[in-house]
C-alpha cells in the first residue's frame, strides 16, 4: 500500500510546478496592473521594463517546471 502512494507523489509535484506557468501569463493579461509610463528605469517607461522583467522571470520559471518534470 505504502509503494502505490510513493508512485503517485511525483505527479503532485509536476501538476504544481505547472501551474507555476500560469503567474506570469495572469500577470501579462492584467494591463491594467502595468498601464503607467511611470516609474522611470533608466529612462524606460513602466510599460515596457515591466514587460521585459516578465521575459526573464517567466523563463526563469519555465527552466524550474523543467527541471521538476525531469
Amino acid at each position: 500500500m505504502s509503494e502505490d502512494s510513493d508512485e503517485h507523489r511525483p505527479v503532485q509535484v509536476v501538476v504544481w510546478a505547472r501551474l507555476l506557468l500560469i503567474i506570469p501569463f495572469v500577470a501579462m493579461l492584467w494591463v491594467s496592473s502595468y498601464d503607467s509610463a511611470a516609474p522611470l528605469w533608466a529612462g524606460v517607461p513602466f510599460f515596457y521594463w515591466y514587460q521585459l522583467l516578465w521575459v526573464i522571470v517567466g523563463a526563469v520559471i519555465i527552466g524550474f517546471v523543467y527541471l521538476v518534470e525531469r
